[in-house]
């Protein structure tokens, strides 16, 4: 029995015509690194792009070679056979130059932006720096405000023409803090301080995420970041300031305890130094009456 074949121009032009559509639905709206919301990420953004660019010329030649070879010496055509050569400069000289040429730029890269994407490196003067203090909790994220003496769960706001400049630890596992718009990943660690450096071009809504897994909660472990205008900002913070919660030792102690998709929550006032004795709750040296917090317990976050 013959089976009725549909003509090869037909099939691919359906195929193509379904890969185009299901790519009608992609966006660099929808891709942060490829559409970049600040200095952090369009830097990225371009190493990317010329990683790409290094590798397409490490695999274009490869691949053509491959398509040539299979077209040259193809069943039905007879190519040229020549066993009993070796030691051909020309070949050693192709085979080894393209390594030493990439391994190079990519030595040169690595060294550039090793030092161009430095968390720790000031992308504006301190007087327009605005400091934040992110705590990873199980599993949420805290963020202290020690300027404006306020406090907020899971919901991040920053005026967008100064730089956020963030101090973060961690008060369960090791944790990473992440905002893909923005740019920059860094790890947070229990006793122990990390600092990032982000900027936005303009006011925004962005979303915040734990990248490194933390137990059962992990997947609901986001947060909500907003660049506002200066009038904005100031608005939010007098909410946040009207809230009936003051995060003191016992109210931060509550906040510790495992759950899962915790709802934004406001603090008018945050005790004095409560993220240094965060820390200081992993200091050894340090007792509980110094710290003001006790000493944290062993507990599964599974």
């Amino acid at each position: 029995m013959i089976r009725p074949h549909l003509p090869r121009f037909l099939t691919t032009g359906l195929t193509i015509a379904f890969v185009v559509y299901v790519l009608t639905g992609c966006s660099f709206e929808s891709s942060p690194i490829l559409h970049p919301k600040g200095p952090v990420t369009e830097t990225e953004r371009d190493l990317m792009l010329l990683a790409t660019g290094i590798m397409a010329f490490t695999l274009i030649p490869v691949y053509l070679l491959t398509f040539w070879c299979c077209w040259r010496y193809r069943a039905d055509k007879n190519g040229c056979y020549r066993p009993d050569w070796h030691k051909s400069w020309q070949v050693e000289l192709f085979i080894w130059t393209g390594p030493v040429v990439i391994v190079a730029i990519l030595g040169y890269l690595v060294y550039v932006y090793t030092y161009r994407l430095d968390p720790y490196k000031a992308l504006d003067n301190q007087q327009n720096t605005f400091k934040v203090q992110a705590v990873a909790l199980n599993w949420k994220w805290l963020f202290i405000y020690p300027e404006q003496n306020v406090a907020t769960v899971n919901e991040l706001v920053f005026p967008s023409h100064r730089t956020l400049s963030l101090e973060i630890t961690s008060d369960t596992v090791m944790t990473s803090f992440m905002i893909p718009a923005l740019g920059g990943q860094i790890y947070a660690m229990a006793g122990m301080t990390t600092h990032l450096n982000l900027q936005s071009y303009k006011s925004g809504r962005f979303t915040g995420r734990n990248t490194q897994f933390s137990g059962r909660g992990f997947a609901g472990m986001v947060f909500d970041v907003q660049a506002l205008s200066r009038h904005d900002f100031e608005r939010w913070l007098e909410t946040v300031r009207r809230a009936d919660n003051t995060l003191d030792s016992q109210q931060y102690l509550n906040l510790t305890q495992p759950d899962t998709h915790h709802p934004v929550e406001y603090f008018s006032a945050v005790t004095p130094d409560l993220f240094d004795k965060i820390i200081a709750r992993y200091d050894e040296k340090a007792d509980e009456k110094s710290s003001a917090l006790p000493k944290p317990e062993p507990y599964n976050v599974e």
